[in-house]
């Protein structure tokens, strides 16, 4: 085969790039233009709101009625009820559709999630067809289609494995969740595939037309550059069609691995493709951002977890089918509220690892290598020595489901006890939250969601006490199906319940769903309240609006249902009260 030194992909017959090309050339421009738009757009409302809510906070510390902050911008309260934070129609949103109990579908992405997606799909739709001129011979114009779509397909590979990263730069740039970042990256691929779809289906179409069916076979078997490019194709549309809810949540290990697999054959397709052809460049982009986000992925975790005795997980059985999961780290770890990590436990997962939320995390001192330093030095230990001898203990709570949590739980309740030391590596941390800027904080959770919520009680109670935040208002809200959930956080709620000053700023509402008898539900104080039944959602967040101090914040993490109901509560209210609505979600 000659080399072709077209722009378009090496398809066409001429030597050296035509006017095509040169379109080709634009169009991976406008579409570079494009992401960097939206990446400044992102980051610069992220900075901008990062510097209000740190004026906010200053201006705040020692002001007690905060009442300038309390009335919300109109503007800016418009757009978060009619964009930012409303759901695609009515209130649905993170509120799973499901053909059964088991059969999971999916959610329905927000309204702004959906405007960004229908806006970059069709700019794609609109470039792979712009400025080829339809008049032309068949052949030249299913040249020059076939020629842009694969152009297109290469080059929105980019952005598809760098927003499947766990490190992703773009998170910490513009402040967008892991969770939308994934949703994206769905339909970056489908993008992907229906570009290298129509790339192929230009080709076949003009060899049929040209030459007929006979050749079409003929090119894919006698032909290492087209062998290649329909292997890749395959493997693209075979990525297509394992991608669907369900069968992500059905068989998600057996998806996470087919996946990674047929990725990986489709990227060695395309290369081999692109053999000697300036697409190829591209490529050299796509594999270095898949090979930096490995590499700093396995760096973070060797660092982390080798050495100094290695990482142990201390598993623990707890009532309502839960286990807690403590860590002991090799080494210190900067713990922040709202931050989540993913754990392996080669004993039980193999290589796989999954994302739990943190709940808990305190430092301790391993006595035995301090005595022993000790020892061998004669002397007392100074700060740095005793800073070294420091390791983390992390706590997760982990609700059993199917899958690694159902293995965890076996193995935990037919131990000894029911519980067991194994080894573990954990990955993180990643995200994290301050809402120390916000007068009034009401956390909602139901289930296992308390685990995001009750390191936020005991950082801001902690800094109330301290002067150091804005927040005089705390209301954390749990809802369980039975009141032996509560001894998943009951030793954790102790600590915080004798922390200084917390009773002048924290309230606790607990609402048991499934409750044996009415004994079982008992407030024992004024501040812990106890209720049966679900919460009066609207109720409460009307009665949070009047008793409330400044800017509000409204944070929940729990069922899909719950989070849509408090969804359409704080939009009811946006207009007329300052609140911001934070909802933690990880669906894959």
């Amino acid at each position: 085969m000659n080399k072709r030194a077209g722009g378009g992909g090496g398809h066409g017959g001429h030597e050296g790039p035509g006017p095509a090309d040169f379109r080709n050339t634009d169009v991976l421009h406008f579409l570079g233009y494009i992401w960097v738009a939206f990446v400044a757009v992102f980051a610069t409302y992220q900075i901008i709101f990062h510097f209000v809510r740190y004026i906010r906070t200053v201006a705040c510390l020692n002001n007690e009625t905060q009442r300038y902050f309390a009335v919300p911008h109109a503007l800016y309260a418009w757009f978060k009820k009619n964009c930012l934070d409303a759901p695609l129609f009515r209130s649905r949103h993170h509120r799973e559709f499901k053909m059964s109990t088991a059969i999971n579908v999916g959610t329905l992405p927000s309204r702004l999630q959906t405007f960004l997606l229908l806006g970059y799909f069709a700019t794609n739709v609109g470039f792979c067809i712009w400025s080829i001129d339809y008049r032309q011979d068949y052949s030249k114009v299913a040249g020059e289609l076939r020629n842009r779509t694969g152009v297109m397909s290469v080059i929105n590979m980019i952005p598809l494995f760098l927003l499947a990263g766990r490190n992703n730069p773009i998170i910490r740039l513009t402040g967008i969740s892991f969770d939308t970042m994934n949703l994206i990256h769905r339909w970056f691929g489908r993008i992907v595939v229906l570009e290298a779809v129509a790339h192929t289906a230009a080709w076949m179409a003009n060899k049929v037309h040209t030459a007929g069916w006979s050749a079409v076979h003929k090119s894919i078997t006698g032909s290492t550059f087209i062998m290649t490019g329909f292997i890749a194709t395959v493997a693209f549309v075979f990525l297509l069609l394992q991608s669907p809810s369900v069968m992500r949540h059905a068989f998600y290990e057996t998806f996470l691995h087919f996946h990674i697999a047929a990725a990986l054959l489709a990227v060695v397709g395309v290369w081999i493709h692109l053999k000697d052809r300036p697409q190829q460049l591209i490529l050299y982009g796509v594999v270095a951002v898949w090979a930096f986000e490995r590499a700093y992925r396995l760096v973070r975790l060797v660092t982390r977890n080798v050495g100094n005795g290695g990482t142990q997980a201390d598993v623990e059985v707890l009532p309502g089918d839960a286990l807690r999961v403590t860590v002991r780290m090799a080494r210190p770890w900067q713990f922040r509220p709202g931050q989540h990590a993913y754990l392996y436990m080669p004993s039980v997962g193999l290589w796989t690892s999954h994302p739990f939320s943190l709940a808990w995390s305190e430092e301790e001192h391993d006595l035995n290598i301090t005595n022993t330093v000790a020892d061998e030095k004669g002397l007392p230990m100074n700060r740095q020595d005793i800073l070294e001898m420091q390791k983390t203990n992390m706590s997760f709570i982990v609700r059993r489901r199917t899958g690694f949590t159902d293995k965890l739980y076996r193995k935990a309740d037919v131990s000894p006890s029911g519980r067991f030391t194994t080894t573990a590596f954990v990955e993180g941390p990643y995200g994290g939250e301050d809402l120390s800027s916000y007068g009034t904080v009401m956390l909602w959770a139901a289930g296992i969601g308390i685990t995001h919520q009750v390191p936020h009680v005991r950082d801001i109670v902690a800094a109330y006490a301290n002067g150091t935040t804005a927040t005089r208002r705390l209301t954390l809200v749990w809802i369980i199906q039975s009141p032996e959930h509560l001894e998943w956080i009951r030793t954790w709620m102790t600590q915080i319940l004798a922390m200084p000053r917390r009773r002048e700023i924290l309230k606790i509402l607990l609402f048991v769903t499934r409750p044996r008898s009415n004994h079982e539900v008992h407030s024992p104080s004024s501040s812990v309240q106890m209720y049966p039944g679900k919460p009066n959602v609207q109720a409460l967040i009307d009665q949070e609006m009047q008793e409330g101090i400044g800017a509000a914040c409204v944070s929940v993490c729990g069922t899909g249902s719950l989070a849509d109901d408090l969804r359409r509560a704080v939009r009811n209210r946006e207009t007329s009260w300052n609140v911001d609505f934070r909802e933690e979600s990880f669906s894959w």
